[in-house]
């Protein structure tokens, strides 16, 4: 087994206060618990040795189904801009809400 990493409540008072997290005596001890089993977790994926491993962007060999890339809608940016309270040149003219 690895050696765990030992972490005090002072530790834990510590980042509570750089958080600006109230804490009780109660979840402090709760926290340093956790935060304790997640750094073991840490050092214990840190002691396997990963040379030679390709790194990999998922966990299964899968892609993404594409479809292919074709038109289903037919233009109607005319009609559009037609019914639109004011366009000009192409463009949409909308209030101007910052100054």
């Amino acid at each position: 087994m690895l050696p765990t990493t030992s972490l005090a409540n002072a530790d834990v008072r510590k980042v509570a206060r750089l958080a600006r997290l109230a804490m009780s005596e109660t979840e402090i001890e709760t926290a340093r618990s956790q935060l304790s089993g997640i750094f073991d977790l840490i050092a214990e994926m840190q002691a396997v040795d990963t040379v030679g491993i390709v790194p990999m962007s998922h966990a299964q060999d899968v892609s993404q189904r594409l479809r292919e890339d074709t038109v289903t809608e037919t233009n109607q940016r005319d009609l559009f801009q037609s019914i639109a309270p004011q366009a000009e040149a192409g463009l949409y003219l909308v209030p101007q809400v910052i100054e």
